[in-house]
């Protein structure tokens, strides 16, 4: 009889267990009632004030990817309220101390978990709120050029001129230089034209000038530089400068069409455009070699 007895102890405990269980779950059926209902009342709440947060930001002068981020920041921010008042509601014991106290924590974790990710977010978010870097510029970066497409939190998306998309962390670009070639209407460029050592530089400073200045692919209001710059090995050369278009296909458009023009001004007068070469000197005369 006490063996049998012995057998039924741990449906026993269970037994009692799941029964006090069972009377905490009804006895806070209340609580769980109101939790949700103010998870209802919060779910309106940011609805409603992402409504007016979006038709507000709709009138300002600022990007669409920074009008979602404040969306995004009023939702959470009302998320937030909400959920700490259904859990002090849900859980009595739970306090904003000890809230805080295991938000630390799990922060200081979960940071050095996702070091990268919010690395990128954080510079996600400062790159939405400069003026600078739009949609549509034309920029380059860590040997990485193309439009930008989009930009959100995490990454930056560019289109580069071969039509491939890059998608590059927002991270590297907030890390390194970032060269904004369409930030203005205009650019400039160069070009280096060498002339053989018999040359007039005079004479052909002022041919290329006239060549130059005489080209539709330029902006003729800018103004023209040309500059002898440096004894090379074979050629005094110029450094040729003019302004057009900033646009990429601007750049390749009027470059071809500087070199073209230079080089047929330089052929009608006779200026020679030298090939690169080299000139041995020997210590001891040569001696060829007999046919015989």
């Amino acid at each position: 009889m006490t063996q049998q007895n012995s057998s039924f102890e741990p449906i026993a405990i269970l037994t009692n267990q799941l029964s006090e269980m069972g009377r905490g779950v009804i006895a806070m059926l209340p609580n769980i009632a109101i939790a949700v209902v103010l998870l209802g009342i919060t779910w309106a709440v940011a609805r409603f004030a992402s409504q007016i947060s979006e038709k507000i930001t709709k009138g300002a002068d600022m990007r669409q990817s920074l009008r979602e981020l404040i969306e995004l920041a009023v939702k959470f921010s009302i998320w937030a309220v909400g959920l700490l008042i259904s859990g002090t509601v849900l859980l009595p014991n739970l306090t904003l101390s000890s809230i805080i106290a295991g938000l630390g924590v799990g922060t200081v974790a979960i940071g050095f978990a996702f070091k990268d990710v919010f690395e990128n977010f954080m510079a996600g978010i400062l790159f939405m709120l400069r003026e600078k870097m739009r949609i549509g510029d034309y920029i380059g970066c860590d040997g990485i050029e193309g439009r930008v497409e989009q930009i959100s939190l995490r990454e930056t998306h560019l289109r580069k001129t071969s039509n491939e998309l890059a998608v590059v962390p927002n991270s590297v670009l907030f890390k390194n230089p970032i060269e904004i070639l369409t930030d203005k209407d205009k650019r400039r460029f160069e070009l280096i034209i060498g002339v053989s050592y018999d040359t007039d530089l005079a004479r052909a400073s002022d041919i290329i000038s006239k060549a130059v200045e005489g080209s539709d692919a330029i902006d003729q209001e800018k103004p023209i530089d040309v500059f002898a710059t440096e004894f090379n090995s074979s050629s005094v050369d110029f450094r040729v400068r003019w302004w057009s278009g900033s646009e990429k296909r601007d750049e390749h458009v009027s470059r071809d069409a500087m070199i073209r023009t230079i080089k047929s001004a330089l052929d009608r007068e006779g200026i020679e455009i030298p090939y690169p070469y080299q000139t041995h000197t020997f210590k001891e005369p040569m001696k060829l070699a007999s046919n015989d």
